[in-house]
């Protein structure tokens, strides 16, 4: 008996499994008043079909369905930063460089990030940059284009060489505001790096990402950059007397894709404990242009996804 019992068990649980934990249709319909607003205006939208689950792009830069999963553009890769030189007269003390076949730091391994260093290609690009050259107040870099580093495909490394001589007192550095952006056709702009770390992502467009980071490398002498998320800061020898030798300290950011951008996101409107007999959407559109308000929605559950696509083309003047 218990044999018996046993089995009808089983198949009450195989039936049970296969059962669809959805009562959602992957078909519904979407319409709207009016395809053609006025800036400023409020679009009323209506649905009906009986779907879990409908996700609304406005058709807006960062909001389009078309760009949903894209995750490369090709745009111009800029960077900005500002800079503060004091102590000393040595010229010449900072330099940017960049490299596309840069291995990387190696933690706890000297020899072989000093050994990367060397064999990697580095071009100058000191001269695209406004530099501090004394004084208390930040001097903006303006904005260096990278486009020429981006055609090739291939991520770089951006990196702050520190070298000072000896025999006279040693600049200190101070770099703040450092963003690298890909700025498209469109106007949309992606933070692709810049100060923060990991405990603190940068948003474009509503999607959380985070910088590649820095690390450094003293090549020669004692001195190195410090990082925080305020500054990037190097003080060589402050005194002419300590100035013994000459050093040089490397800070490195990437790998970074200049291409890079982030996916549009949509806005969910309606989940599944919600009905759609009590779904009314309304949207403002405050720029004029063309808008392909797409709403993307059906029948989803833990052992299926099964989506039907909507757009209106909507025209806001």
């Amino acid at each position: 008996m218990q044999k018996y019992l046993f089995f009808f068990l089983l198949i009450a649980m195989a039936c049970s499994c296969s059962k669809p934990f959805s009562n959602g249709t992957a078909e519904f319909s979407v319409s709207t008043e009016r395809l053609n607003l006025n800036a400023g205006d409020t679009a009323r939208f209506s649905f009906t079909g009986n779907p879990d689950i409908i996700t609304f792009y406005s058709g807006e830069p960062g909001k389009r369905f078309a760009y949903r999963n894209r995750v490369e553009a090709q745009g111009q890769p800029v960077v900005n930063f500002s800079t503060v030189r004091a102590n000393g007269t040595q010229p010449n003390t900072l330099q940017l460089m960049i490299s596309s076949d840069f291995k990387g730091v190696v933690r706890g391994d000297t020899p072989s990030t000093k050994s990367n260093i060397a064999a990697a290609v580095w071009t100058d690009i000191t001269s695209r940059a406004t530099l501090s050259s004394t004084g208390t107040a930040a001097i903006p870099s303006g904005n260096i284009d990278l486009s020429d580093f981006a055609a090739a495909g291939v991520p770089v490394y951006f990196a702050f060489k520190y070298v000072a001589a000896a025999g006279s007192i040693q600049p200190r550095w101070t770099i703040t505001n450092f963003t690298i952006r890909n700025v498209l056709d469109d106007g949309t702009s992606y933070v692709i790096g810049n100060m923060n770390t990991s405990n603190s992502p940068y948003t474009n467009y509503g999607v959380t990402t985070y910088s590649p980071g820095f690390a450094a490398y003293t090549l020669q002498n004692n001195f190195n950059w410090s990082v925080s998320t305020a500054n990037l800061m190097i003080t060589g020898a402050t005194t002419a007397g300590a100035a013994t030798a000459p050093a040089e300290a490397w800070l490195f950011i990437g790998p970074v894709n200049l291409r890079k951008v982030t996916p549009d996101i949509g806005q969910v409107i309606k989940s599944g404990s919600q009905s759609i007999a009590d779904l009314n959407f309304y949207y403002r559109y405050n720029t004029a242009g063309n808008y392909k308000a797409t709403f993307s929605g059906g029948r989803v559950s833990s052992e299926e996804s099964s989506l039907t696509n909507h757009t209106l083309n909507l025209s806001v003047q």
